[in-house]
Parts: C-alpha cells; sequence; structure tokens
C-alpha cells in the first residue's frame, strides 16, 4: 500500500470546457498550496475546511499566472480515496491539462498509475473490488442497461447479495467447527436436515446468478450478431437499415459483399454487434470463397444469425448448406423482398428443416424455425417484428430495469461457478453421509471463491491486474 502523493488528468484528454488534475495523498493539500494563490495572491488552501471549493489562480515558481482555477479541497477519511485530496478545476485542452499537471509534479507530487485513485479507495476500504471494478463499467457503457447494471453494482447490489450468501455458508462453518470442538455441549442431531436444506437455497441463489451472467454480459457488451444468407438477398441493405446510413455497397450483382463488416448499433436498450458477411455459394472465385469461408467461421462463434432468404426465389442447394451450418444456433429467418411475388412461403423452410434434421442425428433437437419474419428491405418492413424477436429471444419480451441482480463481469461468473461446484459437492457428501468435516471444507472453499468477488480473497498479482485496466486518472 502506497501511501505518498499521486497526481492525474481526470477528464478527457481532449479540448473542452473544463478539466481536472486530481491529487490525493497525505500531502495533498500543502503540495497544491505551494502552486496556488487565492484573489489576493496569498497561499490559503491549508486553512480551509474540508468540502470546499475556492477560487484563485495557479502559479509557476516565478510566481507566474499558468491558469485561473477552482480548487476543491476534500479532506481525509471524506474523499473518494479516504485520503486528502485536492482536484484542481482549470480551463479544459490538453496543453493546459498537462501543464498544471507538470506544475503540481514539480511541487511534489508524482503520477498516479492507471486506476490507482480506485486502487487506494479500495484498499482503504472505501469500496469493495466489485464496486471498484463498477467505476470503469460505467465509463465503457454502452448502452441504457449497461449503465443501469454498472450503477446498481457501484452502489452495492452486488456486493449486497454475495455478503448475504457468504454470511449464510460461514454460519454452517461456524456451526459445524464449534460442534467439532464441543460436542458436548453442541448437538450435530438433526443438523443433516437443516444443512441440506441451506445448501439448496445457497445452490438455487447461485443458479440465478449464473443465469442472469449470459444475459447481463450480452447486454452489457452487445449480442454478437452474423447476418448470413445467399448472395443478392438482401444481407447489406438489412445492414444499412439497422445502421441507419449507407456502410454497405448495395447492387444487383451477386458477390458484391466480398469481406466482412462489422458495426455496432443500440436500439431499444439492445446493443447488436453486427457482422455482414460474404453470400454463401459454391463459387470458383477464390476471392469469394475466402469470403464465404470466413462467413461460416464467423457464425460459428455468434450468438445470433440473422439468415436472410430471397423470398422472390426458390430454394436451392446453398440454402440447404446454411440450414446445416446454422443448425442448433440462434437463428432468426428473415424472408426477405416481401414486396415482390413470392415463392418462398414458411412451409418451404420447415420441409427443408424436416428434411436436414432427418438425415441428422435424431437426437439433435432444432426450433430453427420458431422465428420467421417478412422483411422487405426496400420498404423497410418487418424491421420492428424483428427487434421484438430479439428482445423475445434473449430478455423473453422485455429489458428489466428493476431490482433484478445481473453478473456481467466474466470474472464474477467465474468465482460463482466455482463457488457452485463446492456447494455441489455438500449436497454430494450430505448424501453420502460423510463426516461433518468433509461438508466444511467444501464450504470454506464455496466461501473463499465468493469473496474474491468482492476482494476479501484475492492476491496482490490480481488486484495490480485489474486495476491496471482502469484510465490513469480514475
Amino acid at each position: 500500500m502506497k501511501t505518498d502523493t499521486i497526481a492525474a488528468i481526470a477528464t478527457a484528454m481532449s479540448d473542452s470546457g473544463i478539466g481536472i488534475v486530481r491529487v490525493s495523498g497525505e500531502d495533498a493539500v500543502t503540495i497544491v498550496d505551494k502552486i496556488y494563490r487565492n484573489s489576493k495572491q496569498e497561499r490559503t488552501l491549508t486553512r480551509y475546511a474540508s468540502h470546499t471549493i475556492h477560487y484563485g489562480s495557479v502559479v509557476a515558481d516565478n510566481e507566474t499566472v499558468i491558469d485561473e482555477v477552482m480548487v476543491t479541497v476534500m479532506k481525509a477519511p471524506r474523499s473518494y480515496t479516504t485520503e486528502d485530496t485536492v482536484e484542481i478545476n482549470c480551463h479544459g485542452g490538453i496543453l493546459m491539462m498537462r501543464k498544471i499537471l507538470d506544475t503540481v509534479i514539480q511541487a511534489g507530487a508524482r503520477i498516479a498509475e492507471p486506476g490507482e485513485f480506485t486502487k487506494r479507495a479500495f484498499l482503504n476500504g472505501r469500496i469493495d473490488l466489485s464496486r471498484a471494478e463498477a467505476v470503469m463499467d460505467i465509463i465503457h457503457a454502452k448502452n441504457e442497461f449497461a449503465l443501469q447494471s454498472s450503477v446498481k453494482q457501484l452502489k452495492g447490489f452486488v456486493s449486497d447479495k454475495i455478503r448475504s450468501l457468504r454470511e449464510a455458508i460461514l454460519y454452517e462453518i461456524a456451526f459445524i467447527e464449534s460442534a467439532l470442538d464441543d460436542p458436548e455441549h453442541i448437538s450435530l442431531d438433526g443438523y443433516y436436515d437443516r444443512l441440506s436444506e441451506r445448501t439448496e437455497h445457497v445452490i438455487q441463489e447461485l443458479y440465478k446468478l449464473l443465469d442472469s451472467a449470459d444475459d447481463g454480459r450480452m447486454l452489457r457488451e452487445g449480442i454478437n450478431t452474423v447476418i448470413v444468407g445467399k448472395p443478392n438477398a438482401g444481407k447489406s441493405s438489412l445492414l444499412n437499415i439497422l445502421v441507419g446510413e449507407e456502410k454497405a455497397i448495395v447492387t444487383d450483382i451477386a458477390g458484391t459483399t466480398r469481406d466482412t463488416l462489422e458495426e455496432v448499433i443500440s436500439i431499444g436498450g439492445i446493443t447488436l454487434n453486427i457482422v455482414d458477411t460474404a453470400g454463401i455459394r459454391n463459387t470458383e472465385d477464390i476471392v469469394e470463397k475466402m469470403g464465404v469461408d470466413r462467413a461460416i467461421k464467423i457464425s460459428g462463434n455468434a450468438d445470433l444469425i440473422l439468415y436472410v432468404v430471397d423470398s422472390s426465389l426458390p430454394l436451392d442447394e446453398n440454402d440447404h448448406e446454411i440450414m446445416k451450418m446454422i443448425r442448433n444456433k440462434n437463428v432468426i429467418i428473415l424472408l426477405n423482398k416481401s414486396d415482390l411475388h413470392e415463392i418462398v412461403q414458411e412451409n418451404d423452410i420447415k420441409n427443408l428443416i424436416e428434411e436436414i434434421n432427418g438425415a441428422a442425428n435424431e437426437n439433435e433437437i432444432t426450433d430453427i424455425d420458431k422465428y420467421m419474419i417478412r422483411t422487405s428491405t426496400k420498404t423497410d418492413s418487418g424491421i420492428e417484428d424483428l427487434l421484438h424477436a430479439v428482445r423475445e429471444m434473449f430478455f423473453h419480451g422485455e429489458i428489466s430495469y428493476n431490482d433484478q441482480v445481473y453478473i456481467t463481469n466474466m470474472r464474477h461468473k467465474e468465482a460463482i461457478r466455482e463457488a457452485l461446484e463446492s456447494m455441489m459437492q455438500v449436497r454430494k457428501s450430505l448424501e453420502m453421509e460423510m463426516p461433518e468435516d468433509f461438508y466444511s471444507i467444501d464450504l470454506m472453499s464455496a466461501y473463499a471463491s465468493l469473496g474474491s468477488i468482492i476482494g476479501e480473497e484475492v492476491g496482490d498479482d490480481l488486484v495490480n491486474e485489474i486495476f491496471s485496466k482502469f484510465c490513469m486518472g480514475k
């Protein structure tokens, strides 16, 4: 734990109306006092009360005024880091902020490491590790849900849930250890039934958190969406409609798109990371074939596939191959060009799916025909139905902003999965009527795994890795 005084630019490195240089540490006030002068050109910062803001100037060694500023004083422990903290609000602009930061460094501070302010807040006990990670999640939020979820995590929604589960586990550990140490006064009669009940409760709660993790990831990072189909089916036109501008070249010539085109869009609280791919067909063109191979590869890792079918043309062997490729995936089939004479009907798609499934392993189950929508990229029809289908497929028809706890951090998900494995082992030991110390070992393992989420069971290396990903002034 470093206790020296650190400083960094806390606002974006770009031209703006206001820039902030943050200083934190036991000497923060005295260091800034060396370079601060009030309206009467006096050094008075050390005399000011905590949580006050003052007008004055930052000056160089020769007393030349560098900039007019507003200086905020926050004294320990009532600050973000729990240390004495001073924020210098200067005129925005990269040159001015750097000049003031250099002046602070010359006065005795050092440059903060990435995330060091938040790291100090964590190490000083002001926030736990999950709340610290929420700080960066707020900064990088891509949509309203991600922002709301990160704010809830910062407020302690995740921490409170994890602490509640750890308290329940710790109670059982303490009871078992006490009974083993003092069997004359603490009886384990009937304890198997009680522990079984408590174990099932914790397991179900952990399952709920794990179930929220995939939804949380997609709502936070976006649904990885791939548009596939034969050449000239309307894939690029669909991308342009969703993006709201002409991002992809659209022509009547089949095979115009030969490489992937990636865009990120946010609609109705949902972020889609969309990839438009080359039309899938058998081709002798080497470049086009490379595009087709890439489309097949990308489709394998997609959360969602939008299969665009030209409904004005009959299905062929290329459709057959595409159907085989996307079997057992989350698929929305768009019967496009509905403004033209339609040849392909829903039953044609279902018949082709049944034909493919008949040739496949009979144990494989597919609901690829569950979502079929008629669209026209020429008239923009069916787009609202498409977005509704996405909500229905991934979020049961709506995106909830209630008090449900979503796990959006993959580190947290892995820790919960480890805790669940340990609790499942407790269940197994109970079923086998193993000795009590077996329960205690696995309960301790679950307790430690959950503790890593809030920072009570983590090593220095993990802490350093997490905060190294933060921006410099946070």
